[in-house]
């Protein structure tokens, strides 16, 4: 019989960050995973915004996140509850990513190849700051005709292992990976810390 008169180990929280230019899916990513109804903090786009907003290549989008978005799921056999926080994407809401940033122990940076130059930023920041992340380079319509080898030459990352893969925004289960491989990485560095 087992026994009951000892506690469950409680699972431990890991703040995980969502980032990448305007329109590139981290909305989508957070949905797609999250084991609640996620937190968006969407906007319509409005005629003030002509200028000030860059919509070459998401012409057809008409909402934005001005906050951030909010998902959790939990990893019961890692006894683990990640909580993720996508950054908004445009310039204009930058000033929030340190706020964001607070606690964090990792990052995803969402990629459109069609565009790529709107990951720079994303990966810019963390770099700078030394968080770890990993890069999702972000299917759209199901193809991606560009290797993850070249996806990661072309984005100049000064760390070369830091992992490139392929996703579709809008699969759990490819979400779900990326999450994994993140968190390999963050044991990874934390092992290699431990050590030293």
């Amino acid at each position: 019989m087992p026994a009951y008169d000892t506690a469950a180990p409680e699972a431990s929280p890991v703040k995980i960050l969502i980032a990448g230019g305007f329109g590139v899916g981290k909305t989508t990513l957070v949905e797609a995973i999250s084991e609640i109804d996620p937190l968006r903090t969407e906007e319509r786009l409005t005629s003030a915004g002509v200028g000030v907003d860059d919509l070459d290549g998401v012409e057809g989008k008409t909402a934005t996140t001005v906050a951030m978005d909010f998902g959790r799921i939990t990893l019961t056999d890692a006894g683990v509850v990640l909580y993720l926080f996508g950054t908004p994407g445009q310039e204009r809401f930058w000033f929030m990513w340190d706020d964001l940033l607070n606690g964090a122990l990792g990052a995803i940076v969402l990629v459109d190849t069609r565009r790529l130059d709107r990951g720079f930023p994303a990966i810019d920041f963390f770099e700078s700051r030394g968080l770890p992340f990993v890069v999702g380079a972000n299917c759209f319509d199901g193809e991606q005709p560009y290797t993850t080898e070249e996806i990661g030459a072309a984005l100049h990352l000064r760390d070369p292992d830091t992992p490139v893969l392929l996703l579709d925004a809008r699969s759990g289960e490819d979400v779900r990976g990326c999450l994994l491989s993140l968190l390999d990485r963050l044991i990874a560095q934390a092992r290699v810390t431990a050590v030293v």
